[in-house]
């Protein structure tokens, strides 16, 4: 994903293929290469797919929530002068999907959600985040995922690399913060965008009763499990991710 990102204004994002916008949100801690698998199939479905590196770092200190980096979207939706766009987003950036829909719903043609923050989630406990302890570290990051070989090297060097740096370890926790806060219980049932759910019936961050919670209160929502899979099911379950959603896009004519 690195090599083909490009830069542009204050805009830094990878985008291949033609058709309707599809736009990713990656999470928290989530890099942009948790959907590599999910970037590529669709850029070779009729879809021009988009991910966008938010900000979560570099914004000043007291803009770091979620409404700012909504804004931020707003903004390189605009930018890119896209239109009937598809939001996907996991964990905070289902989140940053959902706020941008309560003040900005006319842009977006559909939503889909996947281990997303928004009513509920867990974190990574109350002495999180546990700064120099790698071995921690790597068991909070391994409980994301039902298979805890997702949870490589690479990717427990990332979460210890944010936490260990005061300037992302204050910023994460301003954002986590700001998540709480921005619960979205009370605009769900005004989105009328159709909406898939894609959830790991294993996830222990935003568990199963989150989905279903959800479900309830969106007008029009479908939601799919997906076995065997914890909070990042793009990662744990690429190929039936894509085929859930690919199916669904598909049914609902988007």
């Amino acid at each position: 994903m690195t090599k083909i990102l490009k830069t542009e204004g204050k805009f830094t994002y990878a985008e291949a293929g033609e058709g309707r916008p599809l736009i990713i949100l990656h999470g928290l801690m989530g890099a942009l290469s948790n959907f590599d698998d999910t970037f590529e199939y669709f850029s070779q479905k009729g879809y021009k797919v988009l991910i966008p590196e938010l900000p979560l770092y570099t914004l000043p200190l007291l803009k770091t929530n979620v409404k700012n980096l909504a804004e931020f979207l707003h903004d390189f939706i605009e930018f890119k002068n896209l239109e009937e766009a598809v939001l996907l987003g996991n964990s905070l950036g289902g989140h940053i999907a959902l706020y941008y829909i309560k003040h900005y719903p006319k842009d977006i043609s559909a939503l889909v959600l996947t281990g997303s923050s928004g009513l509920y989630e867990n974190s990574m406990g109350n002495n999180y985040p546990r700064r120099g302890d790698k071995d921690f570290v790597r068991n909070k990051t391994e409980e994301v995922f039902y298979d805890k070989s997702i949870a490589t090297d690479e990717l427990v060097d990332q979460v210890y690399d944010v936490i260990n740096d005061r300037n992302t370890l204050i910023r994460t926790l301003a954002i986590a913060k700001s998540a709480v806060r921005h619960n979205m219980a009370k605009d769900l049932p005004n989105m009328k965008q159709p909406t898939c759910l894609i959830w790991g019936k294993n996830d222990t961050v935003t568990p199963p009763e989150v989905a279903e919670d959800f479900n309830k209160l969106l007008p029009d929502s479908d939601l799919f499990w997906i076995d065997k899979c914890g909070h990042a099911a793009m990662m744990e379950h690429p190929e039936e991710f894509n085929e859930v959603l690919q199916n669904w896009l598909k049914e609902r004519n988007i």
